[in-house]
């Protein structure tokens, strides 16, 4: 019999803090209103200093299992953008502080595609029988790399994690992920990049000291500022959500009418109708939570998920199409039946 991955719990967290419109106009040059009209968000939550991704990651985490009623799994899947080190891994870290033993634990850096891709992979560990009961996580702190001179970036996102554990099940059952579409397009690495940090920074840093043009520590302070170049991101991220939507309408055999609710990753609410209008979907079809959580990259669709069931929107037996676009670029989709899963 195949095996397909099994929705069984579902977790989210989100830090205390809350940044509203109004907080973020008294520090620069923007309103609540040009934030709305824009983007759709009123407020945000953002971490207080000295908690990092993997604090929401553990919360978010152990929400999800005890929704799953067992903390027994295998594996745990962490997507971010945002990883408390560059080395190493957070996921290892995050295993080891939710007291899951000597599991195996990585990272997948997608951005705000990485919840999909993170359930991709999951998915295939199950299939492949290397893991019966997956944590996959999607966590951010945003908020640490935003440029806080920067309306266009910092208005718009976030911190938070969400987590679902997956475990091994039948293909025909309520919560059985139906399949996947993922793609990419690195030629476009440029539209939403950190640009400092890496080893390409490192290394041309190192080669100007060699020639005695600059410092081995290399680069400038706004090299470590999240950068996004937001017209030619949303005409990308409509088209590329919209053509993966309906490839995995068609791989799990779903007319766009019969699909319940569109959980889009919560980049823009004009984004989230510009996809629904052309999938020909009911724009009131879309679950839409960033205009109380902004922009929470990896985490955002598990968050909107959980934010959703707690509405009274998505129930038992509905037909959920997810979709997100990504920096990389990145971009992916799948869906499921809801299963009768209480989030925590």
């Amino acid at each position: 019999m195949t095996r397909a991955a099994v929705l069984t719990g579902l977790g989210t967290y989100v830090p205390p803090r809350v940044v509203t419109n109004d907080d973020l106009s008294r520090s620069m040059d923007t309103t609540d209103e040009w934030i709305r009209t824009r983007t759709g968000i009123t407020r945000r939550h953002w971490a207080d200093p000295g908690t990092a991704t993997g604090d929401l990651a553990v919360e978010a985490g152990a929400r999800a299992l005890k929704s799953a009623g067992s903390a027994d799994v295998d594996l745990v899947v962490l997507a971010t953008t945002t990883p408390d080190h560059p080395c190493p891994a957070t996921a290892p870290d995050v295993a080891a502080r939710l007291g899951l033993g000597n599991v195996a634990a990585y990272d997948i850096a997608a951005v705000c595609s990485g919840f999909v891709y993170a359930l991709a992979a999951a998915a295939g560990a199950i299939a492949s029988g290397t893991a019966e009961r997956v944590l996959v996580i999607g966590a951010e702190t945003y908020s640490t790399i935003l440029d806080p001179a920067d309306r266009t970036t910092s208005v718009i996102f976030g911190d938070g994690a969400g987590a679902v554990v997956l475990r091994a099940g039948d293909p025909d059952e309520p919560g059985a992920l139906l399949g996947y579409d993922l793609g990419s397009d690195g030629s476009l690495k440029d539209l939403i990049m950190v640009p400092g940090g890496g080893s390409r920074q490192r290394s041309e840093a190192a080669g100007e000291a060699a020639d005695g043009a600059g410092s081995s520590a290399g680069g400038r302070p706004a090299d470590s500022y999240f950068t996004m170049q937001g017209k030619h991101v949303f005409r990308h991220a409509v088209t590329r959500m919209a053509a993966s939507s309906k490839e995995m309408l068609r791989r799990a055999g779903w007319e766009p009418a019969s699909v319940d609710w569109f959980v889009g990753h919560q980049a823009n609410v004009r984004i989230l109708h510009a996809v629904a209008d052309q999938l020909g979907m009911d724009r009131g079809r879309t679950v839409v939570n960033l205009d109380r959580v902004g922009n929470t990259s990896a985490a955002s669709i598990p968050l909107a998920l959980a934010d959703a069931i707690a509405g009274g929107q998505v129930g038992p037996g509905d037909r959920v199409l997810m979709s997100a676009f990504g920096g990389g670029v990145t971009w992916g989709s799948t869906a499921l039946v809801w299963p009768d899963v209480t989030p925590h």
